[in-house]
């Protein structure tokens, strides 16, 4: 039975775990004051995960100050930080930013039913998890497990590759490591194609050959980074002449595409301030063909009408044409192969169209998306004209 603590105790605050993250400034009783530590040798900052115990009986006043100096600080007003006492729910916590204080200040309240509790920028997905979801697909009939590579980390780089349709699909995930719904989005993903009685599943293996990626960033992921790798480079930036002594995660994934071709891939991300689901296009690249850009537009419809979570109001603007960056991975992909490639974003905060009070953007509802994102993938190819 858990006892109340005395309210002048102080809390005990700890990231000593994979993808901990955040600075203590100071702990009076249940309040603390905090700030968000910087990725390695980068200035971006954004990501946080910490545990706080010591607490029974007493609500948490926790404030994450200089957010101001965020890598995204719009990313802060109307978020809401993520919480959980079992680390397998995660809800969200009573957040109000305030932009005057200490130079930017997300101020958390908070009122657990246990001794200990966990907070987070998004729902984390763990290297130990990660290795599960990795071993349980590698081992379901069809799937072939290689390692593309190493991180500078010495991690590996997984790949799982399956189906026998003669179309060359890429998806890829956590480029950015802090942007953890993407991977559960890769764990919807995987669930769909292993499934022996999914009709999706067993149709796409059929049409496509899928090369998947789950995580393209391990060490940022351990290390609690939001945007980079080891030596704070960020990867989504690395496309275009990739190094192995900056980026060897891209240079063994780009590698790879080199061998199989792609004709149609995703780069699976997270965005902190736009509260929808949506995907960003290639409109920029230099030999940008009017099939390519139908292809796309295509897709994005089919997806628009397939669920109610994908919009296409709100998103990133254009480039102009033949300015694309071709550093990043979805311009990259679509001008080296002629593929039709995208970015999806995920909220950090909510849908605003469908919002969730108690779990805002969730685990739950990436692994979902994916799902549709699939079912429109099979609809593209068997109804060309669709759209």
């Amino acid at each position: 039975m858990t006892q109340n603590t005395p309210a002048s105790t102080p809390i005990l605050i700890n990231t000593a775990f994979d993808s901990g993250n955040i600075e203590v400034l100071s702990i009076d009783g249940a309040k603390a004051r905090l700030a968000i530590v910087r990725d390695n040798q980068s200035e971006f900052a954004q990501w946080f995960h910490f545990r706080v115990s010591g607490i029974a009986g007493r609500e948490l006043d926790l404030a994450i100050t200089g957010l101001n100096g965020s890598a995204y600080p719009d990313g802060w007003p109307g978020y809401s930080a993520c919480v959980s006492e079992d680390r397998q729910e995660w809800t969200r916590a009573s957040s109000t930013f305030d932009r005057d204080r200490e130079g930017g200040t997300l101020h958390i309240r908070h009122m657990p039913a246990s001794d200990v509790v966990w907070f987070a920028y998004f729902a984390p997905y763990s290297m130990e998890r990660h290795h599960e979801l990795v071993s349980q697909a590698a081992a379901s009939p069809g799937v072939t497990h290689r390692t593309l590579g190493l991180t500078l980390d010495g991690q590996p780089i997984d790949c799982l590759d399956l189906g026998e349709g003669p179309r060359q699909v890429w998806l890829y995930a956590r480029q950015h490591p802090g942007e953890t719904m993407a991977q559960w989005w890769m764990e919807g993903a995987l669930d769909m194609l292993t499934d022996p009685a999914d009709p999706h599943g067993r149709a796409l293996r059929q049409a496509c050959t899928f090369h998947i990626v789950p995580n393209c960033n391990p060490d940022g992921s351990v290390r609690g980074h939001l945007r980079t790798n080891a030596v704070g480079v960020n990867l989504n930036r690395e496309w275009d002449a990739p190094s192995a002594e900056r980026a060897p995660e891209v240079l063994a994934i780009r590698n790879a595409m080199d061998a199989t071709g792609v004709d149609f891939a995703m780069d699976i991300h997270g965005d902190e301030a736009i509260p929808a689901v949506f995907i960003a296009g290639f409109e920029g690249i230099p030999s940008l063909t009017p099939e390519q850009l139908e292809g796309y537009r295509r897709y994005r419809a089919l997806l628009d009408a397939r669920t109610p979570d994908f919009q296409v109001r709100r998103g990133y603007t254009e480039s102009a044409p033949g300015k694309g960056n071709l550093s990043m991975s979805t311009n990259q992909v679509a001008e080296r192969f002629g593929a039709v490639a995208m970015t999806l974003e995920m909220p950090f905060k909510d849908n605003a169209d469908l919002p969730d009070p108690v779990q805002g953007w969730s685990p739950e509802r990436s692994k979902l998306l994916a799902r549709d994102c699939l079912a429109a993938l099979w609809q593209w190819i068997a109804f060309p004209e669709a759209g």
